[in-house]
C-alpha cells in the first residue's frame, strides 16, 4: 500500500537532462548535498526511474542519467569518470553508439547506462581502430577486440 502524500504537499517535478543535470521543473538542483543524495538514491524498475521515500518520486530521465565526463585506458581496462564524481571500470561489451553516433555504456555495476560527454567521446575515439572495410570503430583491449556497434 502506497503512502498518502501529506496534506498540502506535492511531489517534486524531478528530471534528469540529456547533460545528467537534475531539476524541479523549471528549477535547477546545484546544491551538492542535494544532487549527490539524489543519484545515490535513484532506482529504475519496469515502470521507470524514482526515488523512494515515504512515497515514490517520479524522476524524469532525458537521456542516461549519467554522464561520462573522461574516459581512458588503464592497463587492459577502461577507466572512466562519471558526472557524480565517481570513477569506475566501464566493461567495453556494454559500449554502443547512439543516435547522433553518441557512444553509451553500462555504469553502477551495469544498472544504468550512461552518455558519454563530447570530451569523452572523442576520448574513446582515440582509443579505438576504425576499419575502413566494415566501416566499424573497434577497441582492443586485454587481448580481446570489443566492436563499436552502432544501437538502431
Amino acid at each position: 500500500m502506497a503512502a498518502e502524500l501529506p496534506a498540502g504537499w506535492t511531489l517534486p517535478a524531478l528530471r534528469v537532462d540529456v547533460d545528467g543535470d537534475w531539476w524541479d521543473g523549471d528549477a535547477p538542483i546545484t546544491h551538492p548535498g542535494v544532487v549527490a543524495n539524489l543519484r545515490g538514491n535513484l532506482q529504475r524498475d519496469a515502470d521507470g526511474y524514482f526515488i523512494q521515500t515515504r512515497v515514490r518520486i517520479p524522476v524524469q530521465v532525458a537521456d542516461a542519467p549519467f554522464v561520462v565526463t573522461r574516459i581512458e585506458r588503464r592497463g587492459d581496462a577502461l577507466h572512466a569518470w562519471l558526472n557524480d564524481g565517481t570513477e569506475q571500470d566501464v566493461d567495453p561489451v556494454t559500449l554502443r553508439i547512439g543516435p547522433g553516433d553518441v557512444p553509451y555504456g553500462a555504469v553502477k555495476d551495469g544498472v544504468f547506462e550512461a552518455r558519454l560527454s563530447r570530451a569523452a567521446a572523442f576520448q574513446l575515439l582515440a582509443l579505438a581502430e576504425y576499419d575502413e572495410q566494415t566501416g566499424r570503430g573497434t577497441l582492443r583491449l586485454g587481448g580481446r577486440v570489443h566492436a563499436l556497434t552502432r544501437a538502431e
